[in-house]
């Protein structure tokens, strides 16, 4: 990997690993439509400039339907539902749980008809990461098991939106879907928030907003555009297995979050079953899917 593409790396790990540490922070102030509502307005006015100066949206006229697909199940649907889960549980729980992504994109893949083959190798590499899901999910069986559930559900969207962008979308401006997919979704939930603040949040709320829709999103993303580009999809899936640990660390320095063997068991599992799950022979041809947390 050259320099350009390790900074990169290192830069995206960052910038996709804390964000459940900042949603954390948010959530405990303001409503969650609201959030949500605030990272993709940010998101968006930082993106738009560029997306514009890329010139014509005539795309947008013929892969309409693609784009709104891929809008509400890359943002609407997730980032709601990882806000709505963090008012519950840990943040560095919620980032493993997403760890779960390249794996489910396999499985979605399969159930939507891919005819790719899936090895002993994979299969084995599906049941450990599910494993380690249940391994993190054991503790909350007496009331928080629905939490669990609702971040496995976004990471079923974060899986969905990368299959719907690799077939569909393809040819489509990386900056200009992006940008627009973050309007469509503040306007979604400006609508839907019935929550807005009554009194000014603290400068860390504020801050954990404004972090999220600058750096989490609006950079993120021209991050990891430029990374594909540098080292290609098939090693920039790696981030996948990195921001996760970014996303433990932060909440164990940063909220006192605890670290026990249930966790480090289930890191390892999830973790290893990702890997496993989406390892394939080097002449065979992949489908990016790492997500946008």
């Amino acid at each position: 990997m050259t320099r350009r593409g390790l900074l990169l790396f290192a830069l995206l790990s960052l910038l996709w690993g804390i964000p459940y540490l900042l949603i954390k922070l948010a959530v405990a102030e303001v409503s969650v439509p609201f959030l949500v509502f605030a990272r993709t307005a940010v998101g968006a006015l930082v993106l738009l400039p560029f997306a514009l100066a890329q010139g014509s949206f005539e795309w947008l006229k013929t892969q309409w339907l693609a784009v709104a697909a891929f809008c509400v199940v890359e943002m609407v649907l997730p980032w709601g539902l990882i806000a709505h889960g963090e008012v519950s549980i840990d943040s560095s729980t919620a980032g493993l749980l997403i760890a779960m992504t390249p794996a489910v994109t396999v499985a979605l893949s399969k159930l939507m008809g891919s005819d790719e083959r899936l090895g002993i190798r994979r299969w084995l590499g599906l049941f450990l990461g599910f494993a380690g899901v249940f391994v993190l999910a054991l503790p909350t069986l007496g009331g928080g098991l629905l939490t669990v559930i609702e971040i496995l559900i976004a990471a079923a969207c974060y899986a969905l939106g990368s299959i719907i962008a690799s077939r569909w979308l393809n040819d489509v401006p990386a900056s200009a879907l992006t940008a627009v997919c973050l309007i469509g979704a503040a306007v979604i939930y400006a609508v839907a928030s019935q929550a807005w603040p009554t009194v000014m949040p603290s400068m860390t709320a504020v801050s954990a907003i404004v972090g999220l829709g600058v750096f989490c999103t609006a950079i993120a993303f021209a991050t990891y555009f430029l990374l594909v580009r540098e080292i290609g999809p098939e090693r920039a899936v790696v981030i996948t297995y990195v921001a996760p640990a970014v996303s433990v660390a932060a909440g164990v320095l940063v909220l006192s979050e605890p670290l026990d063997i249930g966790i480090l068991m289930a890191f390892a599992l999830i973790l290893c079953g990702s890997y496993l799950g989406t390892w394939r022979a080097p002449q065979e041809p992949s489908v990016s899917a790492t997500s946008a947390s």
